[in-house]
């Protein structure tokens, strides 16, 4: 190439702006949100991940697209519908990039669900899975005490529905009601409905029955009483809870999990207390035929006391056999005691005949104990004998046999200084000192010399002079 063609080139290129990548990651991040600052898109949610620090990260698809959206810790509580995975949603936000890694996402603002369709598609999901839990198994209910003292009513304390239960109970049996007052609707609904729930189970003195109800509405209105939250606390309290939610056409799974379903905030004050007039007039009624019946009891017994009292005819004539007879045995066991009285009488007499005294028993023993002690003495004489002679004998024999007797001789007896007799001159190391016992048991103690050499060596020799011998030479 040309020196001037290469001149050209390179002026042509410096006419294009030179970006950094950060600047130019930076532009094109302003660029999308001054043209898309306030978006709504429509997607499934998918890959939804909440991070440690609480920021919900997750994705919206459709068939054609995905695209990257955040919701950021604050905004994620405040969320009317909670974000799961499948659900298809409406996201009100903001589009922005992020420049680390070239993406765009959604910044969450809001979310709705996308249709009605979409909504009971996800409760339908939600009631499968709680009831593969249990919880809206039918052992698991619990029935409703028939008269109850104290009636916990959880709902709105505005509307017309506490007003129709307190109305209602008025009318059939009055009450004791405590009145939790919350939400039914709306952000923070599901929340108060389940401290509402669990505050009633940790009174001191707790309802004997709660009624969790609220007017009819639209399926969005009522999905406070659809969340898995409030299902679980009614699912989990002890005192038992009849759900009166909605008209009689409309179901939540908070229906599912009550110990009982009442169609309408009114029919569960009915469920509640049974009809204080229609008690009354059945009490009365049950004491007018107790006491009739009571009435025929006693007139039958009556009459058959009279006609057992006819047949049974004077008892003191029936008595006088029998006191008879009394006396007869009476006098039969009389004799019969004085004879038993009389053989043991004899027989403790010939029994204190044939007893000795105890002095004569004592003399007896004391003999018998002089005659055996005579013998022992006999026996032990004979017995320790030949035992004696044998020792006299063995006594001489170890005597004959002493190597003292030896000594006496003039021999004597060596040991090492660990007392061992020694036999074997060959064994003795040359300043040993040795132990040589003499008869009459003297001792006297030396150092073992031995003679190297028999040769004689010069006079003028070091070594030559005195021969030194053994001990035993």
């Amino acid at each position: 190439m040309s020196e001037s063609e290469t001149s050209k080139t390179t002026t042509h290129r410096s006419n294009i702006p030179e970006f950094s990548v950060g600047d130019l990651a930076n532009a094109l991040k302003r660029t999308i949100e001054e043209n898309y600052g306030r978006v709504r898109v429509r997607g499934e949610l998918s890959r939804i991940s909440i991070a440690g620090s609480g920021h919900m990260y997750s994705s919206l698809k459709d068939d054609q697209a995905l695209i990257d959206a955040v919701c950021w810790k604050g905004q994620l509580g405040k969320l009317s519908v909670k974000p799961e995975e499948g659900l298809e949603v409406i996201c009100t936000g903001r589009l922005t990039t992020y420049p680390k890694s070239s993406k765009y996402q959604l910044i969450i603002e809001s979310m709705e669900l996308a249709g009605e369709g979409a909504l009971l598609k996800m409760l339908e999901e939600r009631k499968k899975k709680l009831a593969a839990e249990g919880l809206f198994a039918p052992e698991r209910k619990r029935p409703l005490p028939f008269l109850p003292q104290t009636i916990g009513v959880v709902t709105s304390p505005t509307g017309a529905v506490i007003r129709d239960i307190l109305h209602r109970l008025a009318d059939r049996f009055p009450r004791h009601v405590l009145v939790w007052p919350v939400l039914v609707q709306g952000d923070g609904a599901a929340e108060q409905i389940i401290a509402a729930i669990k505050g009633f189970n940790t009174l001191s003195h707790k309802p004997d029955i709660l009624i969790i109800a609220r007017g009819g509405g639209s399926l969005e209105d009522l999905m406070a009483f659809n969340e898995e939250s409030v299902v679980r606390a009614i699912a989990a309290s002890t005192i038992p809870v009849i759900s009166a939610v909605g008209h009689e056409t409309d179901t939540t799974l908070a229906d599912f999990a009550a110990d009982l379903r009442a169609p309408t905030p009114t029919g569960a004050a009915e469920m509640a207390v049974p009809v204080r007039a229609n008690l009354i007039a059945q009490i009365l009624e049950d004491q007018k035929r107790l006491h009739s019946g009571i009435t025929r009891q006693m007139n039958e017994h009556r009459s058959k006391i009279e006609t057992l009292n006819a047949r049974l005819g004077d008892p003191a004539r029936m008595l006088e056999n029998h006191t008879q007879r009394l006396d007869h045995l009476s006098d039969k066991l009389t004799g019969i005691f004085q004879h038993y009285l009389s053989a043991k009488k004899q027989n403790l007499i010939e029994s204190a005949a044939r007893l000795r005294t105890p002095r004569q028993q004592l003399n007896e023993r004391t003999q018998m104990l002089e005659r055996w002690s005579e013998q022992l003495t006999t026996a032990s004489a004979k017995i320790t004998e030949k035992p004696a002679q044998k020792i006299e004998h063995f006594s001489k024999m170890l005597e004959a046999y002493s190597y003292k007797n030896v000594l006496k001789r003039g021999f004597s007896v060596v040991r090492d200084h660990h007392g061992n007799t020694l036999t074997n001159p060959d064994t003795i190391k040359e300043g040993e000192i040795l132990d040589i016992e003499f008869h009459n048991e003297k001792h006297l103690q030396a150092a073992a010399k031995t003679n190297r050499s028999k040769t004689k060596t010069p006079a003028s020799s070091p070594k030559s002079g005195t021969r030194q011998t053994s001990l035993f030479d």
